[in-house]
């Protein structure tokens, strides 16, 4: 399973051509994808017109979509995020920190432009693709 950002579906459905959406394209063929709610809801929320709205909710929801969190993965992102801390690597968004948590705890990949998980890559185990 490979969890993909919502970084990533926004480029795609508005048709923008990057290394992750052609790498999505590829993906769509061959891997089984995991959408989670958290970025089912910031993909949908930005749309615009009924008709892609419609085919952006259908084509999501034909592939599995998982909650993100639950008081495990809850308790384990405070951690990870009390952790980047000490560090002194303060992660920028809630979302981000429990999507990248589970991932970790899923071992699942994640397909993403977002910058904001390199430090959950780099010092917690999170593998991006």
């Amino acid at each position: 399973m490979i969890f993909v950002d919502s970084s990533v579906w926004i480029d795609w459905f508005g048709g923008t051509s990057t290394e992750e959406t052609q790498r999505l394209d590829q993906l769509l063929e061959h891997e089984p994808l995991v959408v989670g709610d958290l970025v089912l809801t910031e993909v949908l929320q930005g749309i615009v017109h009924p008709r892609q709205l419609r085919r952006a909710r259908e084509h999501l929801l034909s592939l599995t979509v998982i909650d993100v969190a639950g008081v495990e993965i809850a308790l384990k992102a405070a951690d990870n995020y009390r952790a980047l801390r000490t560090l002194g690597i303060t992660p920028r968004g809630t979302v981000d920190t429990l999507i990248a948590t589970r991932c970790i705890e899923e071992d699942w990949p994640l397909l993403t432009r977002d910058g904001d998980f390199r430090p959950f890559a780099e010092h917690l185990g999170l593998m991006l693709i």
